[in-house]
């Protein structure tokens, strides 16, 4: 699955592939959200962690996995 993370300040938003579900993900942001200067962290595909401190996060941007098209899908 696919998270955007906009940092405030920052002109690029960080990209990370995660195994996490949807619901785990979000359940991260609120965990999170729940702590005075708490820290979002989230671990991608790869094994490498991602931490954001909470004060500086934008947006975060959850998209579900979708089976892409394999071949050539036009006609003739």
């Amino acid at each position: 699955m696919e998270v955007k993370i906009g940092v405030r300040s920052v002109h690029r938003e960080l990209v990370v592939e995660t195994d996490l579900t949807a619901e785990q993900v979000e359940e991260e942001i609120r965990n999170a959200l729940s702590v005075e200067r708490g820290v979002f962290t989230l671990t991608d595909s790869k094994g490498r962690r991602i931490v954001v401190p909470v004060g500086s996060l934008g947006f975060i941007e959850i998209g579900e996995d979708e089976s892409r098209p394999v071949g050539f899908g036009g006609t003739l």
